[in-house]
């Protein structure tokens, strides 16, 4: 009998899985590869990428988990507030005067500053809100998180906006993967909050892509870690879980003394069959959108006006920012080095419209938007590789009325864990922070157990040399 399943190698799960690593673990994984929505390639100096790709920094649960595993991150030192919208490209400059800056009709600049004055007004309670408190766990502080604003849409707080008025929020708000009609007020002043750099800012990258992250992890596991393995159901016994799965065609099972489900809360809620009623209606309570994005290689010789810029947002295409993988590497280099790497990123409604399209179609839609936005005709002319990557499936966002499935959620069930992004506000250090607690939920579990066998083994032994004595005595 295994001491853990982790089922899952995301992030998440494999956070947990390197957590239980000095216990018997096996890590299930349906995909050919590890990571999840976590997915980079290296070339060369390069690196190509298609998911998460900013990360919280010193004091998080991802700065622990980068350190244990040996991975480097740096600040991202481009510029993370450029944006292009008719006709203008902005390299930097706070995001409050774009208004003032960006060409649009006299209408749309009031109703954009309207609503930006009250957006940034609710960005200061929510900075309130987020902060921690003495003595607090992180449940409670996620929980309030949760509550803030929690009862109306995004574009209940900000109403009815003009075209270029409603596209400067949208950019912004739908990279949380729900469009604002779907995300809770809460949420999209959070996330301006992150990128107006209030609070826990997610703002790091990982040197050589996020994969070297998962990868180091997966590495380290070597054997414990088994894809292409579909879990079908997980179920509960009294010292136990199961774990029924399929691998190379053949059904399988694995007994456990406890499990960490690290998968999509519809995953979760389809394989957790006997899960408590509550928690599973809750599981199947959270709404995910989708993304769809592009990975860019080039191989220019010469320094391009972009080199000092991260993040470009790009209002009123088919995606919603494109972002400069080679910022890390100009960020560190003394001389411009031939190439580059870019990333666009279509969530929510944009990538919606792009998931029934073929590969070739996304990546000719998103080039030839993005050659738009940087202002430059030749940048396809320097492409070498390119790809798409989608998912149907891919960020949690915080909807109207998502507070009160938080309690629920928390709970667990006995033996059985559950990690994942869509248990937090914080996307990859949710996953992480929500592998370890995982984790060290189960640990507790297997320490108590063997404790408690040890303790029976030692009184058993005690017993035994007794009894015998009587035997001797007797006979």
């Amino acid at each position: 009998m295994k001491d853990a399943v982790v089922v899952g190698a995301g992030l998440a799960g494999l956070s947990a899985a390197w957590r239980l690593r000095h216990w018997d673990t096996l890590v299930l994984e349906s995909a050919s590869r590890v990571g999840g929505r976590i997915r980079s390639e290296r070339r060369g100096d390069y690196w190509l990428n298609w998911g998460g790709h900013v990360f919280a920094g010193p004091g998080s649960s991802t700065d622990s988990l980068l350190n244990e595993v040996g991975v480097t991150a740096v600040e991202i030192p481009g510029s993370l507030q450029a944006l292009s919208m008719n006709g203008r490209f902005l390299r930097k400059g706070h995001i409050a005067t774009y208004p003032l800056r960006i060409p649009m009709s006299f209408a749309s600049r009031v109703a954009t500053v309207r609503a930006g004055m009250r957006v940034v007004a609710d960005v200061a309670r929510y900075t309130g809100v987020v902060r921690k408190r003495a003595g607090e766990s992180g449940a409670m502080r996620q929980q309030r998180i949760y509550d803030f604003a929690n009862e109306r849409s995004f574009a209940d707080l900000v109403g009815d906006l003009p075209e270029d008025a409603a596209a400067l929020f949208k950019t912004t708000v739908t990279r949380s993967a729900g469009d604002m009609d779907q995300i809770s007020a809460g949420a999209g002043i959070g996330y301006f909050s992150l990128v107006l750099g209030f609070g826990q800012g997610l703002n790091r990258g990982i040197v050589g892509g996020p994969s070297t992250l998962t990868e180091s992890i997966a590495a380290a596991l070597r054997d414990r870690v088994q894809l292409g393995a579909e879990v079908a159901e997980v179920v509960r016994r009294k010292d136990s879980v199961v774990v029924r799965y399929r691998q190379d065609g053949v059904d399988r099972e694995v007994e456990a003394r406890t499990a960490v489900l690290a998968t999509t809360a519809d995953v979760t809620h389809r394989i957790g069959v006997d899960l408590p009623t509550e928690l599973r209606e809750a599981l199947g309570q959270i709404k995910y959108g989708p993304h769809v994005s592009s990975a860019f290689l080039t191989d220019e010789t010469s320094a391009r006006p972009w080199d000092d810029i991260y993040a470009i947002a790009a209002p009123k295409r088919s995606f919603a920012i494109a972002l400069n993988q080679a910022s890390i590497v100009r960020g560190s280099e003394s001389v411009r080095r031939p190439g580059g790497s870019f990333m666009t990123f279509s969530p929510a409604s944009l990538g919606r419209a792009l998931l029934d399209k073929s590969d070739e179609e996304v990546v000719r839609t998103h080039l030839s938007d993005l050659e738009q936005v940087l202002g430059h005709p030749g940048f396809s002319d320097t492409v070498v590789e390119a790809e798409a990557e989608r998912w149907e499936v891919a960020s949690p966002y915080a909807f109207p009325g998502r507070a009160k499935l938080q309690p629920v959620l928390q709970r667990g069930a006995d033996r059985v864990f559950l990690a994942g992004d869509y248990l937090g506000t914080l996307y990859t250090e949710t996953s992480i922070t929500s592998g370890f607690s995982a984790a060290q939920e189960a640990a507790s579990v297997l320490a108590t157990q063997r404790q408690t066998a040890g303790g029976t083994a030692l009184a058993l032994h005690k017993s035994v040399p007794a009894r015998n004595a009587q035997k001797r005595t007797f006979a």
